[in-house]
């Protein structure tokens, strides 16, 4: 086992530790954990630990590195500090809660992507709890039409089983079901009708977590449609089918699509590096004096090439590194590299020609 992984292994570790123990104690004592989503816990147990596996795998690649540090560093700047924690808010609105960048590009599929992304929050922050133990309900004593909400076993409000409160809550799951599958079968109808996402697609990073979060809400709707409108008909194998398409989902979490989830806020970080950049001055090509990208990227970029064993020295030119060179310069002397390797026709051969 290499460094790097041994490194990701107890990072994993650690993380399912710390689950565990915030189970344990939210719980108290396990006390409060319904057998029947134990299965459901050790999935997430083990989704925790791969999503922290590879996290740390992926921080500790050269440019994923240098960029959290450098994004951190950036943020951290004491006389920049109380702006950047209002641009860290107001970015943080705009690309994860809004996602304005999606919708400027197409308004159909932002719209899917809201839709996918409020109906998953509001799932998850209604499972989990419950799953963990965290969050459950009581028929408070005397009186067993009202029901009392604990949160980590500390008692909360209470309300009636029949208020407009109470279907709200016991419902919630199924709104979440249904803003997903709205949001799905937008998605899907993009996939089908638009030929240029039907030409990039792949099944296994953009069909199958779309078929993944559609049966998760389908099954879950049809446990509410049996227990509410059908006494029950079907319950057994509906929980079951249920079960087997969360569990799937939550141990392929570390490995598919599914994980950019989790990647996505560090582009926050990179968005202060390139304040940063911006402010620290532009880097001018060394062959015709323009300016072409910030001087820290160029100076991270260099390093991080040598990290990887990328060796762009040129010795035998002023510039001293490819990277300070600018795109079309780069072009440019490739072409001047290559006609000079071209032979060139003496008289004889130009007569011969004629």
């Amino acid at each position: 086992m290499r460094r790097e992984q041994r490194k990701a292994t107890i990072t994993g570790l650690i993380w399912t530790a710390i689950l565990a123990v915030l189970i344990f104690a939210g719980s108290r004592n396990l006390r409060h954990v319904d057998a029947a989503l134990v299965a459901y816990t050790f999935a997430c147990l083990f989704a925790v630990f791969g999503i922290a596996y590879r996290y740390s795998m992926w921080l500790q690649r050269p440019p994923t590195r240098l960029y959290w540090r450098r994004g951190w560093q950036a943020f951290a700047r004491p006389r920049q500090f109380l702006p950047n924690l209002g641009h860290f808010v107001s970015r943080f609105v705009r690309i994860f809660l809004l996602n304005v960048h999606i919708l400027r590009r197409s308004g159909s599929r932002g719209v899917a992507h809201l839709l996918i992304m409020w109906g998953c929050i509001l799932g998850v922050a209604i499972t989990f709890p419950l799953v963990f133990g965290w969050v459950y309900f009581e028929t408070v004593p005397g009186d067993l039409a009202r029901y009392r909400l604990f949160m980590f076993g500390v008692p909360t409000i209470a309300f009636r089983h029949q208020s407009l409160l109470g279907f709200i809550i016991f419902h919630g799951l199924v709104w979440s079901a249904l803003l997903v599958i709205a949001g799905v079968l937008l998605a899907l109808r993009r996939r089908l009708r638009d030929h240029g996402a039907a030409a990039l697609q792949d099944f296994r990073e953009d069909l199958m977590p779309l078929f993944l979060l559609l049966a998760i809400s389908v099954t879950g709707l049809l446990l509410t449609v049996s227990y509410s409108w059908m006494r029950g008909y079907g319950y057994d194998f509906l929980s079951l089918l249920h079960a087997v398409t969360v569990i799937f989902t939550l141990l392929w979490l570390p490995f598919g699509k599914f994980f950019h989830i989790f990647q996505r806020p560090a582009q926050l970080g990179v968005k202060f590096y390139r304040d940063v950049g911006q402010a620290g001055g532009q880097a001018s090509c060394a062959r015709c004096g323009q300016p072409y990208a910030s001087r820290l990227q160029v100076d991270d970029l260099i390093q991080v090439e040598r990290e990887l064993g990328y060796q762009y020295d040129l010795s035998d030119h002023p510039a001293g590194h490819y990277q300070r060179v600018c795109p079309a310069c780069r072009r440019k002397m490739l072409t001047l590299a290559q006609g000079r390797l071209w032979p060139v026709p003496t008289g004889q051969e130009l007569g011969h020609g004629r």
